[in-house]
């Protein structure tokens, strides 16, 4: 348990013993109001990919991993898995953390020996559908070693966590199959399961007190802009996200890793800046454009317009030619009628 946890238990011991003859429910509220005082001023952003990995991709941090994992497969009761393996990533290095377009993946294999891969994407790269199909084939190709049967290969599960509205569904949470097109019960392999959580949808879906099911109080506690009250509410509801949130704490802590956590903030900055100076060049350009042809048809139809009515009025196509510069074969093409 972090230190400032410790504190507010510690005070909170002291207050009950303080107010023993007070009803328990007082003493909740006590508790409450004291963990809402001690939560840190600023909270970092868990969606940064860089956190996000270091709060679920290293040895040490299968509790809060293996509690996500089941919340976003909907698993309960038995029916959980309860053991899963991570596969650290060693090549985190600063140019790698600095690279907008590099990608810091949680992987882990379950006991079930299904692979996991787990992406935090911020910026709407316009290729999601595609790079989960990469990164999914990818780690499913990659399962297979030389000599191996093809029924050895594993199932893999990709879960992508977007912040942006993508895919265009009306639930913040989907998932896909490969399924038979005219028997929607039909699922060709389970070899394939892809999962978007789109924060954007849970933002605008979320409920005050629809905090029973386990995934959306991961949300929760994922969205930066949750009130400090409802963090508390759903780290004592889930002591997986109590897990993930003493770990921010700790890794947050670290000066290296706040400048690690700076940097990849910066990087996906850059890319988000390189993007929008793009979209306003293109569109400056296209103006300029538009306006250029514009005006060249506008002079265009003058030009026509004057040799119509000059030519209503009688004059020759060589006289009509040294005015207008008109070809005479354009000219004699004109109607007579003004």
């Amino acid at each position: 348990m972090n230190s400032w946890l410790s504190e507010i238990f510690l005070k909170s011991s002291k207050t009950i013993k303080q107010n023993a003859t007070f009803h328990p429910i007082y003493c909740m509220k006590k508790l409450d109001k004291l963990l809402q005082q001690q939560l840190p001023q600023q909270r970092y952003n868990p969606l940064n990919d860089y956190l996000f990995y270091k709060i679920m991709g290293e040895k040490g941090d299968e509790v809060q991993l293996l509690g996500f994992i089941n919340a976003v497969l909907g698993k309960t009761g038995d029916d959980r898995f309860t053991s899963v393996e991570i596969i650290e990533n060693k090549s985190f290095t600063p140019k790698v953390i600095g690279d907008k377009a590099s990608s810091l993946d949680v992987r882990a294999v379950l006991q079930s020996k299904t692979k996991v891969n787990i992406e935090v994407q911020i910026r709407n790269r316009y290729n999601m559908d595609r790079r989960s199909l990469f990164y999914w084939s990818k780690e499913y190709a990659e399962s297979l070693e030389e000599g191996q049967d093809y029924r050895e290969l594993p199932n893999v599960i990709a879960i992508n966590i977007v912040d942006f509205d993508y895919p265009p569904a009306r639930n913040f949470h989907t998932r896909f199959h490969l399924r038979e097109d005219s028997d929607r019960d039909l699922i060709l392999t389970g070899a394939l399961e892809i999962h978007f959580i789109n924060m954007v949808q849970y933002r605008k879906q979320a409920k005050k007190g629809a905090m029973n099911d386990p995934l959306s109080r991961w949300m929760a506690w994922l969205n930066a802009k949750s009130p400090p009250e409802l963090l508390v509410e759903v780290m004592k509801m889930d002591s997986a996200i109590q897990m993930a949130d003493e770990r921010m704490v700790y890794v947050t802590g670290d000066k290296e890793a706040i400048r690690a956590y700076e940097r990849r903030q910066m990087a996906l900055s850059d890319y988000n800046s390189a993007i929008n100076y793009a979209r306003d060049e293109g569109h400056r350009k296209g103006m300029k454009k538009g306006m250029t042809e514009g005006m060249t048809k506008g002079r265009q139809e003058s030009t026509l317009e004057i040799a119509q009515k000059m030519k209503a009025m009688g004059f020759l196509a060589e006289q009509i030619q040294a005015v207008t510069g008109l070809p005479i074969e354009t000219i004699e093409q004109l109607s007579n009628n003004s």
